[in-house]
């Protein structure tokens, strides 16, 4: 259960890695990156974020493509809460597949 403080943490640094994706989405050609969902652990160090991207088949590549820019992207993050936040958390991401999973479930419901 998330406290209150850790959901208005996980809903602001949403918003902010949604538009440093947004101001990003032009070196990364062809492909929408969305971020879904954020957690953020009790003591506030680590946040996983997961991303949505479409399209699917080049998720993986697109998820290393992240984890490699992932100090820039944490400090640009940073930039822009430095006010709010004391400690900017080490971000973790990782794939958001229940988009695919309702397809197939879809297809499945078709048959």
């Amino acid at each position: 259960m998330e406290t209150t403080r850790q959901q208005k943490i996980s809903r602001l640094i949403q918003k902010e890695l949604s538009d440093i994706f947004q101001k990003d989405a032009k070196s990364m050609h062809g492909v929408i990156v969305s971020i879904t969902k954020t957690y953020i652990s009790p003591d506030m160090s680590v946040c996983r974020a997961y991303i949505s991207v479409f399209p699917s088949e080049r998720a993986e590549e697109i998820l290393d493509a992240i984890n490699k820019q992932n100090a820039r992207i944490r400090y640009e993050l940073g930039t822009r809460v430095r006010f709010q936040l004391r400690i900017i958390p080490e971000l973790k991401f990782f794939i958001d597949d229940s988009m695919d999973y309702l397809e197939h479930i879809d297809e499945l419901l078709k048959k």
